[in-house]
C-alpha cells in the first residue's frame, strides 16, 4: 500500500468552521470519533469549551462540557461534513452527555474514546480520567459504556460494564462484522489500546446481542497450529496483535484494498496508517500518514467506512490539531 494526495478538506468544529459550532457554545473541541446509526451518522468529541482568547491553545474556556455529539445525514465526504444539528439542551447549547466530577486526582473528565449503535441503541464507550500527566500519559479510572435508547440525547451508564485502569482495554475502536451466512449473528471487534499514547494494540470481541455482558466479550489470546484465532475470558492473558505506541486508535474495512486499515497517533511522528489481513492480522509496517512535522499538535485520526471515495480509493478521516484546539476532515488516496 502507497499513501498519497494528503488534504486537508475543511474545519469541522468551531467559530471559522463551515458549520459554525460556536452557536451551540463550541467553539474550542477534540477527537471526533465516528458511529453510524440508521441514516445518521454521529461525531463524538471530547473536552468543550465555549467562549475562548484568540490566541488560546488546547483545552480551555467557558462552559466545559466532557463530550459532545453533532450528527449528520451528509453522505458527501469530498466538500467536509454538515451537521444537520447537536445534541442539545434546553436552550439549545450542545449537551455534556455523560456528566463527569471534574476534580483532579478523583474524576478529571470523562472522555469517548468510540461508540457503535447496536440492538437498535446506541453504545459509548468512554475513559474516566482521574489525572491528566506528562504529553501522551494519563491515568484512567476505568473504561465503562453508556447507552441511549433515543438517538443521544440521554444516556445512561452500564454499571456492570466496566475494565480496570490499567487494563489494554481502556480506548476502543469497534466494528461490527456480518457473518456470511446469514443465520449467525453479527460479532463486534475492538481493537484497544491502554490509557495514554504509549501501549500496543489487543482485540477483543463480542456477539451483537451480547454487547451489555461483561462475560460475554472474548480476548485474542493468539494463533493455534494451524493459524487460526484463540479467544479467551482473561483480558490479562490477551496477546497484542501490535506491537507499537498507539494512541487515539481507529479500525475500518476498505473494500478497495480488501484489507483492514488501521491509524493512530504514534507520538513523535505524527499519524500512521497499518494494512491487516484478518482483525488479528497480520499487520503491515506503520506508514506515514500525516507527519507531526507538517501539522504540529495531531492526534485522534478516526476513520469510518461510510465516508470513502473511487469504492475505498480515498479515505476521508477527522484530525484534532491542539492549535486551535478543533477538528478537521482531511482525505488522502491509497494504491494497492
Amino acid at each position: 500500500m502507497e499513501v498519497t494526495d494528503l488534504g486537508q478538506v475543511s474545519q469541522l468544529t468551531g467559530a471559522d468552521s463551515p458549520n459554525k459550532t460556536d452557536k451551540y457554545a463550541l467553539y474550542g473541541t477534540d477527537l471526533g470519533s465516528m458511529i453510524n446509526a440508521e441514516d445518521r451518522t454521529y461525531f463524538v468529541f471530547g473536552d468543550s469549551f465555549g467562549e475562548r482568547p484568540p490566541d488560546m491553545t488546547g483545552g480551555g474556556g467557558s462552559l466545559w462540557r466532557s463530550n459532545t455529539i453533532a450528527y449528520t445525514t451528509d453522505k458527501d465526504p469530498a466538500d467536509g461534513i454538515t451537521f444537520d444539528g447537536m445534541i442539545t439542551d434546553e436552550i439549545g447549547l450542545a449537551k455534556e452527555l455523560l456528566p463527569s466530577v471534574k476534580v483532579d486526582y478523583d474524576e478529571m473528565t470523562k472522555i469517548p474514546t468510540h461508540g457503535l449503535y447496536a440492538n437498535g441503541s446506541l453504545y459509548l464507550y468512554f475513559m474516566s480520567v482521574n489525572h491528566w500527566g506528562d504529553p501522551g500519559k494519563w491515568d484512567v479510572n476505568y473504561a465503562g459504556v453508556s447507552k441511549s435508547t433515543d438517538n443521544g440525547q440521554n444516556w445512561t451508564q452500564m454499571e456492570s460494564l466496566k475494565w480496570p485502569g490499567d487494563s489494554n482495554f481502556i480506548q476502543v475502536s469497534p466494528y461490527k462484522v456480518e457473518n456470511d451466512d446469514g443465520k449467525s449473528e453479527a460479532e463486534i471487534y475492538f481493537w484497544c489500546i491502554p490509557s495514554g499514547r504509549f501501549g500496543g494494540v489487543q482485540l477483543m470481541k463480542v456477539s451483537e446481542s451480547n454487547v451489555e455482558n461483561l462475560g460475554e466479550y472474548r480476548y485474542f489470546m493468539g494463533l493455534d497450529d494451524k493459524g487460526d484465532p484463540l479467544w479467551g475470558t482473561d483480558m490479562k492473558k490477551a496477546r497484542s496483535v501490535v506491537d507499537d505506541t498507539a494512541g487515539e486508535l481507529s479500525v475500518v474495512w476498505n473494500p478497495y484494498l480488501e484489507r483492514w486499515l488501521m491509524t493512530y497517533l504514534k507520538e513523535g511522528r505524527g499519524v500512521v496508517i497499518r494494512e491487516g489481513l484478518t482483525p488479528w492480522g497480520p499487520w503491515g509496517e506503520a506508514l506515514d500518514l500525516v507527519k507531526a512535522s507538517d501539522y504540529p499538535g495531531l492526534y485522534a485520526p478516526y476513520m469510518n467506512d461510510r465516508f470513502i471515495g473511487d469504492d475505498g480509493k480515498t479515505i476521508y478521516f477527522s484530525l484534532s490539531l491542539w492549535d486551535p484546539y478543533n477538528v478537521f476532515w482531511f482525505k488522502a488516496s491509497l494504491q494497492k
